[in-house]
Order: C-alpha cells, then structure tokens, then sequence
C-alpha cells in the first residue's frame, strides 16, 4: 500500500501530558546557538528525527526568532521541507528558510562560527540547490557521509547521512542501500538507545517480511522512547504489520490516531487501524471506525478521499460484503487524486458488482479503468527503465484482476488463470511498498482462489503461500491456504493456516471463524 503520502507542512506544536515538556527522546547536539533558543532547536532536533515535519518546523522557527543569527535553526527548518523516504521536497519553502539568515549561500556560511556547523549548512544548501530532485539527493548524500568521516562521534549525522541514504532511490525501496543505512544506524542505537532517530530509521530499514524480524528490537523501542509523538507509535507498526502481529498493530495506531476517537479523520494512522480491526476479525468495529472517519472527511487534510476509498476496499475485500454501504457513498470525489485511486475506485464498483451477479456494470468499470491509462504489456512495469519507465504499474494490475474476474465469470476459466499470472507477475516486479497491500486484493490471493474454485488445489495453495509471504498472517490468505490444502489432501499445512486464524481472530466478532471454513 501503499502508504498516503501527503506533504503537510503544518504549525500545530506536539505538548507533553500535563503541560510538560514533550518526551521526544534525547540527543547531544552541540551547537552556538544562545541559551534561549536552545529548548526550541533541541525540540526540533527530535521532532524531525520523528518526522514530525510540521511541528519540527514550528519549533526551529521558533529557535530563530529567539536568537536570529542562529545559523542551525534555519538549517534545521530548510531539512523539514524535504521527506526522503516519501520522495517529497518543497524546494521553495526551504530556500524560503535559507534567505532569510542571508542572501547568499556565501553569506549563509560565514553566519555558522564552527566547522561542524558550516558542514551541515554546506550540504543543506546542495540539498536545495540546482539540478534535478535525484541529483541534488545525491549530491546531499555525499556531503552528509563527508561530515560523518570528517566528525565521527556525531551520533546525529550518522542518522541524518543514514535518511538520505533512504532517500536516494526516490521513494523506491532498494534493499542494499537500506541494509547499508540500518549498519549505520545500528551503530547509533547501541551507543544511544535513546536516539528516536536512530530507532525509527532502523524501523524503515527493515519494515519488509524479509528483514522485519530485525527491526522488533527497534520497533519495541521506539514508542518509550518517543511517547508524545504520534509518528512513533505508528511507526513500530511498520514492523509488526510486516510480521502479522495484528494487537500490535491496533494497539500503536489507536494512540497514533490520538484520544479523540469522535475526531478521527481519514489519514495514514486511521487507515493502517481500519486495516489492523479487519485482520483481527473486529468486522463491526471495522465498520464503525470506516462509516467515522468517512463522516469526518470535511476537516481531513490531504489525500483524504483516497484513503477513504482504500479503508472502504479494504473492508470490503476481507469481510466480503460485496453490498457494503461504503459503495453507495457519493461524495468522494477521486478526480484529483493519483491514477491508481481512480482505478481502485473503478475496481471496487466492477468487482463487487461481479460478486453480487452483475456482469454488466463489471465490464462498464473495466472499460473505465483502461481508459485510465492503457494496461501494460507482459514484462513491462519497471519504473526505471525503458519505455513504461515512471509507469505506476498498480492501475495494469487492477485492469488484469477484474479482467480474470470477468473472464471466470463468463466461463473462461483457462484465460482467468492466464490474466490473473500476468497481474501476479507485474505485482511481483514492483518495488516494494510498505503496508496494508496496494491493490487492496492482492494478485496471487486472488488467483489462488480462481484456481480452488476451478479444481486445481495444489496450484491454488502455491499462489496463497506465495501471498502470504508477501503479506504475512493476512486472513484472507489464511483462510485460502487452509481450503486449497485440504482440498489437496495437505492436512498438516490446513491445520497450520486454522490455528493461526483461530489465534489471530482471538476477539473475533460471533461468527467469524465458521465463516473461514
């Protein structure tokens, strides 16, 4: 899933319980700022360890206005405008930061008295200097691994180098270069367990199946260390939703979502929630926190009806109310949101009207979907290379499911199979995204479930392996695997996948767990 990546550049201040300073965790950041300014710099420090990128940058200016020649403020409020693991950057907001401690990078520099902090200036000035996006990362990347060799007991620059690390590949994940950044950060975070930077990155290193084992360590940090920040709570989810440890999951994102559940609107936190409920087997509960947050669309910010879309597939999908009241809402309006939310949408409306007996309406949505952007052709989708290159592959992927959907629905069982391979090989060729999944019903689950229905259990229980690898402890998978393994004669495989919902759906709604077999 993609997670809803949304550049919010906001002023609201995170306040500590009781009126307390904020628990943020703690760094040695030396630095000339005068005594006055230093709470606030200190407290941005932190937050934007955080990504706590509106208040982080509330808090610098702040710093600023109590001591205006203080040359790391405006650096520390130039580095909140850019979000390298969202592969997002508000150039002009930053060099808005720059201008106003000089008019020149030259005049900039000779305000910051120490060589240490001249370095950092250096290299936020690269940062937001000329050339393209992924050129200047890179030129800033470089600039933070020279200050790191250059000051080596700077805890800090190591994590600051190790997120531009994260950000090189704009917004994609590349596992190499996040092993090469968790190695710094697993040096920080032994000799400071208290650094919220260095927890959280490492968090982000590892929140894919593959690696997140690694992160638990991290993940279960992370919150104490952090408690009255909201991005830390959800953040350890990253690792546990990787895992399947729904509780957790729900647990994190309730404080995330913070303790006016009256208010909550749709935003990355809620949607992860929404998803965690589901899982969980909570289906009303599930209901009752979508059918909220839709009713608080009008003071969401951001990509508010994308989310609302996604929370209402993913409740759709997994409690398989192909009527779901959620489709009959009519007033998100998806025109200005991404490709793939409109495809999602489309897909949605065709796939459950397919369910519900409505061949018609299904073949209507799958025209509109292909009128979104025409479907990629086989071994096509790689965003780096070629001539799909920047393609998002997602809105070809939904066109392919609800295709093979049709397809079986109109008795053509061997051309489903053969669309549905083609859906599961582009989604297998996509970088990696953190989350509930991106096309709300992922490929290989669906294609293991058109080879059950069609008599080929053995087939079938690869593809919902294959799916549960990719998503792990994901109940639909879960119910899949333990049908086609029974059906194939695997009752030790089937008796795995049973006891693992039966735990997952511990505080299950009535009935759930008959409906799994």
């Amino acid at each position: 899933m993609s997670p809803v990546r949304v550049l919010v550049v906001g002023v609201a201040l995170i306040r500590g319980l009781s009126g307390q300073a904020p628990r943020l965790g703690s760094i040695a950041f030396p630095n000339s700022g005068a005594a006055a300014a230093q709470p606030a710099f200190i407290r941005g420090v932190l937050l934007l360890h955080s990504f706590e990128y509106g208040s982080a940058a509330a808090a610098f200016q702040e710093a600023e206005r109590l001591d205006p020649g203080f040359a790391m403020a405006y650096w520390g409020e130039a580095l909140t405008y850019t979000h390298p693991i969202w592969n997002q950057q508000d150039v002009s907001a930053a060099r808005a930061a720059l201008q106003r401690l000089g008019p020149t990078a030259a005049a900039r520099r000779a305000r910051a008295p120490t060589a240490r902090e001249r370095a950092y200036l250096d290299a936020v000035e690269t940062l937001y200097g000329n050339g393209s996006k992924a050129a200047r990362d890179t030129v800033y990347s470089r600039a933070m691994s020279r200050l790191v060799a250059r000051f080596p007991a700077d805890l800090d620059a190591k994590v600051f180098y190790a997120a531009s690390l994260l950000g090189l590949n704009q917004g994609d994940r590349d596992t190499l270069t996040y092993l090469r950044a968790a190695a710094l950060l697993e040096q920080v975070f032994r000799a400071a367990p208290n650094h919220p930077g260095a927890a959280h990155l490492l968090i982000h290193c590892y929140d894919d199946p593959a690696h997140a084992r690694l992160g638990l360590p991290a993940a279960r940090a992370y919150a104490t260390i952090a408690p009255d920040a909201p991005h830390a709570h959800h953040m350890t989810t990253h690792i546990f939703l990787a895992l399947g440890m729904w509780d957790d999951v729900v647990a994190q994102n309730e404080i995330a979502a913070g303790p006016d559940r009256a208010s909550w609107t749709p935003t990355h936190y809620t949607y992860w929630l929404g998803y965690g409920y589901l899982q969980q087997g909570r289906y009303d509960e599930a209901w009752r926190h979508l059918d909220l947050v839709h009713r608080n669309m009008a003071t969401g910010r951001g990509n508010v009806p994308a989310v609302v879309v996604e929370m209402c597939g993913d409740f759709i999908v997994t409690t398989e109310r192909w009527d779901s009241p959620c489709l009959q809402w009519n007033d998100i309006d998806l025109s200005g949101m991404k490709t793939r939310d409109k495809a999602l949408g489309a897909f949605l409306q065709g796939f459950s009207a397919l369910k519900r007996g409505d061949r018609a309406t299904a073949e209507r949505q799958l025209a509109n979907i292909v009128a979104f952007v025409p479907p990629l052709r086989n071994g096509e989708g790689d965003r780096g290379r070629g001539p799909t290159a920047g393609r998002d592959p997602v809105p070809s992927i939904l066109e392919k499911e609800l295709r093979g959907a049709v397809l079986k629905a109109s008795g053509d069982a061997r051309g489903a199979v053969a669309v549905l391979r083609d859906a599961a090989a582009l989604e297998d060729a996509m970088p990696f995204e953190f989350g509930p999944p991106v096309t709300v019903k992922p490929s290989h689950e669906l294609l293991g479930e058109v080879l059950l229905q069609t008599g080929r259990p053995r087939e079938a229980e690869v593809e919902f392996t294959r799916a549960l690898r990719l998503a792990p402890k994901r109940t639909r998978s879960l119910i899949g695997l333990a049908r086609a393994a029974a059906a194939a004669g695997d009752q030790s495989t089937a008796a795995r996948a049973s006891a693992d919902l039966q735990s997952i759906w511990h505080a299950a709604d009535p009935g759930v767990l008959a409906t799994a077999r």
